[in-house]
Parts: structure tokens; sequence; C-alpha cells
């Protein structure tokens, strides 16, 4: 498929009209897809076959000093996975200092448990223990 004649044209009128802030036919973002849209042209009209006017864009929206809305959204998502890291090693913390504390807790319960099982053993009553059941070990 061979791209209209038009075709360069419309995508430098709808660059300008995404620079000036009047879109018509896309959301005015400062990306190649928002330009496509915008010019009514597939996207790989800017990304295969014009590639000096995706670069002539990108160029434009620098010049301007604004920041491409891409960079925007990777900038915010990047200060999003931080803060999920950073929630995320104080978790693992927390978690590495508790294990210490639990790991005697259970060491207590299971002695006291041992001793409770000798002096119930050593009593004549009707009380009997029962074998404990073990689970078998997940492989």
């Amino acid at each position: 498929m061979s791209p209209a004649p038009d075709e360069r044209d419309r995508i430098r009128a709808a660059m300008n009209r995404i620079l000036s802030g009047t879109p018509q036919n896309s959301n005015g973002a400062l990306t190649i897809v928002a330009l496509a849209q915008e010019a009514e042209v597939p996207r790989n009209a800017l990304t295969q076959r014009h590639l000096d006017l995706k670069k002539e864009f990108y160029e434009r929206v620098k010049e301007r000093g604004a920041t491409p809305d891409v960079e925007i959204r990777l900038r915010a998502k990047i200060v999003e996975l931080k803060e999920t890291i950073a929630r995320k090693n104080a978790e693992l913390e927390q978690l590495r200092t508790d294990v210490p504390s639990l790991v005697r807790v259970v060491n207590e319960l299971s002695l006291e448990n041992r001793h409770l099982r000798e002096r119930l053993a050593e009593l004549e009553s009707n009380v009997h223990v029962l074998p404990t059941q073990r689970r078998p070990r997940v492989r």
C-alpha cells in the first residue's frame, strides 16, 4: 500500500495543530500515536515511512521545552516503582527481624509441650496420651 500523496502535508498540519494546542482528531498528547491520529494516518507512516517527520516532531517538542507525554508517564511510573520497592524492602527487613523471635517461640513451645507430655505420662490417671499424627512431608 503506497502512502497518500498528501500524507506528509497532513502530518505537518497535524504537528502544527498539536503543538499549538488545537488538536481536532486526537487527544493532543505529544506522542507519535497522537500525531498519527491527528493526521489520520497509520502509525507506521511515522515509524517507517516518514522518520524525518517523526524526528522533526520530537525536536519541535523539545524546542518548546515541553516534556513529551511518554516521558512524563514513564517518570511517574519510575517514582511509583521506587516507592513500591521501598515498601517491599521495609517489609522484607521486618520479616527478617521477626524470624529469630518466631524461632525462639517455636522452640519454647516445643520444649513446653515435651515437658507436659512427660509429666502426663508419669501421672496415674484415666487420661491416655494419643499418638501424635505426623503430616507427610510435601516434596
